[in-house]
């Protein structure tokens, strides 16, 4: 008998579109899609658009509720609230100890928040001396505050991390007053009292409008009968539980093109590359190092919050990006305005007939600059990098950005002349290497940025423009690139895919093992509290020695499957070993399939220096390694490896990393180091020390086998 087959959903709220996805859970392939406008505009606001996308794939794709094994959504909700400014004047009730109350009180005070040009974040506060934190004064306080005008608490209290006992009676006084609040220790350990108090009060200001949001869509599919778990995207790629998004909704802010590199990771499976996802009006690009997304600290205002999230930059130029021209025969620039936003259509999506086409000039008050379209009648058609990408055959026919490439040709063809060109394929041409030069400004600064090996970097695109800008990106910087599949829902299948998630931060200087042991279980235990399966969770520890910052992140799935290439092979060894040399490139050397082990093939090469000085250089040492499903998951051209045990694991990386350690006058920098055990890529890069290396290796091999295999891989830094 078959068992059920068990369905993952995704929901992901755009800017135009909310798109629903249907996941096989145990294929983890696209069985189905739906699409509905965003209803920003709605009562319910975004939460009804979730609704009746979810509603509209269950009846076209015949999902049964017993079949639903999870439903995940993006939102917008906390990012259009700091946008709009529609937030809740907040009340800080600040707390220090006599001796330091006036610096306590200075950094829990904080000023208006700035939201837009015309609105601001209003924020009232008081201050009490800790040892006078009694629930009388306390609810003497609160109601100043409400009666000043906040409708939401903050607790700020010095060194609450360490004890939170007078942060947490506040919330409880004020929850009994009808006062929804929130602590400094909710939303961040660190310390830091300015920035977590900063970081509290954004989180504070948009609990009414997200715990309405939240409950409305639980709401709703309770009482549609499904019983299966409901969780949100964070800003850093992951998910997390509606309870713990009651508790720290301002983990939502600023995820939205979280849900694309959830996807370019899990469902491309891109383990090192840059994530460019196009839409009509902006490109996303963003960092996938050795499997993992690149985080860095939220702003807001110009202020650091206490919050990460994904690296991702932005640019103006997208599919749908109106076209400036200089002077006749030179483009002067692609974006930032679009045709969604000015409300034309694409020529290239037209059927009018282009006989009677003429170029025409669109310009608005409040853009002085002109951008070229084509006039039909009295009807206004845009000219875009999609409609050029269509006209120069970029765009394959069953791609969402495929149009009618015979009335794009004919239609450039005839407004070529008048604009300068050659040629209605000289103007396509001369549209996409503007808009390249745009985006691949972006993609230069990630790879000097984060100091990637350019023979690593691949670009992997996705949205529904990705065919109208990511090949002209390639070709501009001669980088190597592809389209993801399914690429106009790729959001949404990141949202269907990602993983249960969380990050607990500490400061502390010097980490001793047990520090790090305890920060590490702590993790692991939250998302098994959210409902992760513990086969599934790893965590990933990093120490900051530069800003004492101790940080584990783990992330789990929501059932036993792996989502991370136990499927079948998916191509002949012919084709893996040719993806892999190729992967290694004309320079490489002695390519050899070195050892199969750990679920993986270990794959190495010797790259020999070129250029001038080159025989004062050493040759390198490449390593690839292949998954299961015959996809690369680790590289590097710069490594070292050996042989292991679970057993033995934690004593040979100490060799290991002893043989690649670096001694300057600055002191030992070892190599960052990873392990192979299970099908599994443990990351140990985050560590500064040997020995702390080797016992997190210990704790993460535990539940393994003593005598399973386990490779070990070095990264020289």
């Amino acid at each position: 008998m078959q068992p059920a087959r068990k369905i993952r959903i995704g929901i992901d709220v755009g800017g135009t579109f909310t798109h629903a996805v249907a996941i096989d859970a145990a294929s983890l392939e696209l069985t189905g899609t739906a699409k509905v406008p965003t209803t920003h505009r709605a009562a319910e606001g975004v939460a009804r658009g979730v609704i009746d996308a979810l509603a509209q794939l269950m009846q076209r794709h015949a999902i049964t509720r017993d079949q639903i094994a999870l439903i995940a959504h993006s939102t917008t909700q906390a990012t259009n609230a700091l946008l709009e400014g529609d937030v809740a004047p907040v009340g800080i009730l600040g707390m220090g100890p006599s001796r330091s109350a006036w610096i306590a009180s200075a950094q829990t005070c904080i000023p208006p928040i700035p939201l837009t040009p015309h609105r601001r974040l209003l924020i009232h506060h008081r201050f009490l001396r800790s040892h006078l934190a009694t629930p009388e004064r306390i609810d003497a306080l609160l109601r100043a505050l409400r009666e000043a005008g906040a409708r939401v608490i903050v607790a700020a209290e010095a060194f609450s991390v360490d004890d939170p006992r007078r942060e947490q009676l506040v919330c409880e006084r004020a929850a009994e007053m009808g006062l929804p609040a929130t602590a400094t220790h909710h939303v961040s350990r660190l310390h830091g009292l300015r920035t977590r108090t900063r970081t509290a009060v954004i989180n504070a200001a948009m609990i009414s409008r997200m715990l309405d949001t939240a409950d409305m869509t639980e709401r709703a599919v309770r009482d549609a009968g499904i019983s299966a778990p409901l969780m949100i995207m964070r800003s850093d790629g992951g998910v997390m539980d509606v309870a713990e998004m009651r508790r720290r909704p301002i983990l939502t802010m600023l995820s939205g093109p979280a849900a694309g590199v959830a996807a370019a990771l899990l469902h491309a499976g891109v383990s090192d590359g840059i994530f460019l996802e196009v839409g009509g009006t902006s490109t996303d690009v963003s960092v996938i190092r050795n499997g993992r997304c690149q985080i860095r600290s939220a702003e807001l205002g110009g202020r650091k919050l206490h919050l990460e999230t994904l690296d991702v930059r932005t640019v103006g130029v997208a599919g749908g990006s109106l076209v400036e021209l200089a002077r006749p025969g030179a483009i002067a620039s692609v974006g930032p305005r679009s045709a969604h936003i000015a409300g034309l259509p694409y020529l290239c999506f037209s059927r009018l007939a282009t006989e009677s086409l003429q170029s025409a000039i669109y310009e608005t008050p409040d853009d002085r600059s002109r951008r070229v379209c084509a006039r039909v009648g009295d009807t206004l058609l845009a000219i875009t990098p999609t409609c050029a990408a269509n006209v120069v055959g970029l765009v394959p026919p069953d791609d969402p950005a495929a149009g009618d490439g015979k009335t794009a040709a004919g239609g450039f063809d005839r407004l070529a002349p008048t604009l300068g060109f050659a040629s209605g394929s000289a103007l396509a041409d001369a549209i996409l290497r503007a808009a390249a030069r745009r985006v691949g400004e972006l993609v230069r600064g990630l790879i000097r940025d984060y100091r990637l090996d350019p023979a690593l970097v691949r670009l992997v695109g996705g949205g529904g423009g990705a065919s109208a800008i990511v090949p002209a990106v390639a070709r501009e910087l001669g980088l190597p690139f592809e389209n993801a599949r399914h690429a106009d829902v790729i959001s949404a299948i990141g949202v269907a895919l990602a993983l249960l998630r969380d990050s607990v931060e500490r400061t502390v200087v010097s980490p001793s093992d047990e520090d790090i042991r305890r920060i590490r279980s702590e993790a692991f235990d939250s998302v098994l509290r959210m409902g992760a399966a513990p086969e599934t969770i790893q965590v990933f520890v990093e120490v900051d020695t530069r800003r004492n910052l101790l940080r584990a992140t783990a992330e789990g799935a929501t059932d036993i499957h792996r989502p991370d290439g136990e499927s079948e092979r998916s191509g002949a060894a012919d084709s893996i070993e040719s993806t892999v040399r190729a992967s290694f490139g004309p320079a490489a050397t002695n390519i050899v399939r070195g050892r199969v082990a750990a679920g993986f093939e270990l794959w190495t090469a010797d790259l020999r220096p070129t250029g001038l000085l080159c025989w004062l250089r050493r040759a390198r040492t490449a390593i690839r390694i292949v998954d299961r499903a015959g996809r690369i998951r680790w590289a590097s051209n710069s490594a070292g490896w050996t042989a292991s045990t679970c057993t033995r694991a934690p004593t040979d990386v100490l060799a290991l990393a002893e043989r690649h350690t670096r001694y300057s006058d600055a002191g030992a920098t070892i190599p960052r180091c990873f392990a192979l055990a299970d099908g599994r890529v443990v990351d140990l890069s985050g560590l500064c020390d040997a020995t702390q290396v080797s016992e997190v290796l210990r704790w993460e091999l535990q539940r393994i086998g003593g005598g399973d295999d386990c490779l070990l891989l070095v990264e020289n830094a």
